[in-house]
């Protein structure tokens, strides 16, 4: 938005072509985005507490988390507002891969209100049931899926719809551009070809499932956000290479046309992440709920696949995949004991992960904090793809 007054301003006034530069606007965004969450954070807090929004506590859980019953929640749509508004005011509105990925987080944003709200207003403990909304979360991957598929593949929607008219009228057989395989960091010519339907999988299963990674990672002060915007923003480093030919080029990445512009979205992603954490930091005034939760894993898995970066985005969160794997070991091996000794066994004190170590006796802050410095290194590892091949 502001970029298009800015382009006309600099007919008459050269000095405002310098808003042509992806990398300032990605800075403005983060400022804008982490400044609104600034102002509006405690209004919306106040407000949260007196519609009694708050958030319940599970019984089965560490006892240590019984006096945060009732601490205000879904404030995630604080961290949506500040994302959107700053994209929305600083990024170039004629971009493609800006508006899906947009669409993907307030997508899941909305799956994850009406699941938050039923919980905590219509006080529905199941809230929105996972069969609906596992449903809609696959419906909103599945699109985002195709469409990142073809946009990668087509130079303009134009382009795009007649390349998916041909993909359905050839009987669903279509080659993929070398832009689209699958990339081995750390190799030079290593990539995996994985025509449309594996490109569509491999990409719905990203989205679908960073979403509920980081929302399994979201269950202490803090935890969940600042992993997020440590990954989001060298996701935009990655997203800004890959948009770039020279660089692309220089680093042996594949050059995606438009993709450097989701660097403003992940700067927008990083301020509004950080303009979080200073409410949700211990001890946290609000929780950002499934609301924010879900939108921001399925934001990083959606510019994850438009800069071709699946794997790296695996690495970086590590943290994230960690958590899922815990609560998946721990649900497969307490239904498999249960079912050949009659009872349950258990391979960690408690799931997700960061419970475990709560139980071992290690204090939520020294959890949060260690989670944190693990993200930085992963980080640093993945940005290391970049150079080492």
């Amino acid at each position: 938005m502001l970029l298009e007054l800015a382009r006309w301003l600099a007919q008459d006034f050269r000095g405002f072509a310098v808003f042509n530069y992806i990398t300032l606007r990605a800075v403005l965004a983060t400022m804008t985005a982490l400044s609104i969450s600034f102002i509006f954070g405690p209004a919306l807090i106040r407000w949260l507490a007196a519609k009694k929004i708050g958030q319940s506590v599970r019984s089965d859980g560490p006892q240590t988390h019984l006096v945060k019953s009732g601490t205000p929640t879904m404030g995630g749509a604080l961290i949506l507002v500040s994302l959107g508004v700053a994209t929305l005011l600083w990024a170039d509105l004629g971009n493609r891969f800006i508006w899906i990925v947009l669409i993907v987080t307030f997508g899941f944003g909305a799956v994850g209100w009406v699941d938050d709200w039923r919980k905590v207003v219509y006080r529905n403990p199941d809230g929105l049931s996972a069969r609906a909304k596992f449903f809609w979360q696959s419906v909103i991957g599945l699109v985002a899926a195709i469409y990142i598929a073809f946009s990668i593949s087509a130079p303009n929607n134009e382009k795009l719809v007649q390349l998916f008219l041909h993909w359905v009228g050839s009987g669903f057989t279509l080659e993929l551009p070398t832009r689209a395989d699958l990339i081995v960091p750390f190799f030079k010519n290593v990539s995996y070809p994985l025509g449309m339907f594996g490109f569509i999988v491999l990409s719905y299963l990203v989205i679908v499932g960073s979403s509920n990674a980081v929302n399994l990672t979201d269950g202490l002060d803090g935890l969940a956000i600042m992993p997020t915007v440590m990954v989001g923003a060298a996701l935009g480093i990655f997203t800004y290479v890959a948009g770039n030919a020279v660089f692309a080029k220089y680093l042996l990445l594949p050059h995606i046309p438009g993709a450097g512009e989701l660097t403003v979205f992940c700067g927008a992603l990083a301020g509004a992440g950080l303009g979080f954490l200073w409410f949700n930091t211990y001890p946290a005034e609000v929780f950002m709920g499934d609301v924010g939760a879900l939108s921001l894993g399925a934001a990083l898995g959606a510019v994850a696949i438009v800069a071709r970066q699946e794997i790296v985005l695996f690495i970086m969160g590590g943290v994230f995949v960690a958590e899922t794997f815990s609560v998946m070991l721990q649900v497969s091996w307490f239904k498999y004991t249960k079912k050949k000794y009659g009872a349950g066994r258990r391979i960690l004190r408690m799931a997700p992960l960061h419970h475990h170590f709560e139980q071992t006796g290690w204090k939520e802050t020294q959890v949060v904090v260690r989670f944190w410095i693990i993200t930085i290194l992963l980080v640093l590892f993945g940005l290391a793809t970049l150079k080492i091949r």
